[in-house]
C-alpha cells in the first residue's frame, strides 16, 4: 500500500510480554504500512491486559509508546478506543505517545459516508454475562477504586479475571458471542451512520452495513479505507 489518503483501523492486537512476535509484528505494521496512510484507527483491545497508566516499569510496554510516538511524529494522527481489555488507558498514557482517545461509539465522516466506530462489545447483546461486566467496568468510580490498589494486587486480580474469561468462553456458544442485528440497526439509526466498523468478535468480514476488524492471533489485520476502495488486508507474523 502506498497511497496517502487511505485511512486504516485495526483492532484486537492483545498485545501481551509473552507474545513478543504479535509486537514486533505491530512494530512492523507501523514502519511499512502505518507509515503510508493519512491516519490510523486503533478501536480496542489493543493490549491483552492493561491494568493502569503507572504500570510504566516495562520495557516491552515502553517499546510500544515509543512506536507510536515515532509514526504519529510523522504526521499520521492515531485514533485510540478503549476495548474491554484496555479500558483503563488514561490521559497519561495519551501524552506519553501522542495517541488521541476518543469513545465508544465514535462518529467519523470519511469519503462521504457517515461512519460509526466503537469497539464492538456493546453489540453482543445476547451475552449477557459480558454486558454485566461491561457496565460493571465501564463504572468511573469502580475504575477509580481500582486504580487506587497496589499495581501487584492489581496484576492479581487482572490474571484471575483473564483466567475466569477464557474458561468461560470455552462454554459459550458462537452465536452468543456474535453481534445481535438488531443491536447494529439500532446504532446506526440513533447516530444515522451509513455502516459501523467494529472489533471484538475476531471475525474479519465485510457487510453492508459494517465491517468486522480480525485479531492478531496467527497473522496482522487491518481495514484500508480510501474514497475508491475498502478491503481487508492480512500479513504475515515477522519472526
Amino acid at each position: 500500500m502506498n497511497n496517502q489518503h487511505t485511512t486504516l483501523f485495526i483492532s484486537d492486537l492483545h498485545l501481551d510480554p509473552h507474545e513478543p512476535n504479535a509486537i514486533q509484528n505491530f512494530f512492523y505494521f507501523l514502519k511499512h504500512i502505518a507509515n503510508q496512510s493519512s491516519a490510523l484507527y486503533i478501536l480496542g483491545d489493543f493490549f491483552e491486559v492493561y491494568i493502569g497508566d503507572d504500570d510504566d516499569q516495562s520495557a516491552w510496554l515502553t517499546s510500544i509508546k515509543t512506536a507510536l510516538k515515532n509514526v504519529i511524529q510523522l504526521g499520521i494522527p492515531v485514533y485510540f478506543m478503549r476495548g474491554n481489555r484496555d479500558f483503563l488507558i488514561q490521559k497519561r498514557f495519551a501524552k506519553e505517545t501522542g495517541v488521541i482517545l476518543i469513545p465508544d461509539p465514535y462518529l467519523i465522516r470519511l469519503n462521504g459516508e457517515a461512519i460509526l466506530l466503537t469497539h464492538g462489545d456493546s453489540l453482543c447483546t445476547l451475552d449477557v454475562k459480558h454486558q454485566r461486566f461491561r457496565k460493571i467496568v465501564g463504572n468511573k468510580i469502580v475504575q477509580r477504586l481500582f486504580l487506587l490498589l497496589p499495581l501487584s494486587t492489581r496484576k492479581n486480580i487482572a490474571k484471575k479475571l483473564r483466567k475466569k474469561s477464557t474458561f468461560s468462553n470455552v462454554y459459550k456458544s458462537q452465536t452468543i458471542m456474535d453481534v445481535v442485528e438488531s443491536a447494529v440497526f439500532r446504532q446506526l439509526k440513533q447516530y444515522s451512520a451509513n455502516k459501523i466498523i467494529h472489533g471484538h468478535t475476531h471475525r474479519p468480514c465485510i457487510y453492508s452495513n459494517r465491517i468486522v476488524l480480525g485479531a492478531w492471533h496467527e497473522k496482522g489485520n487491518y481495514l484500508a479505507l480510501s474514497h475508491d476502495a475498502v478491503a481487508l488486508h492480512d500479513f504475515e507474523i515477522q519472526k
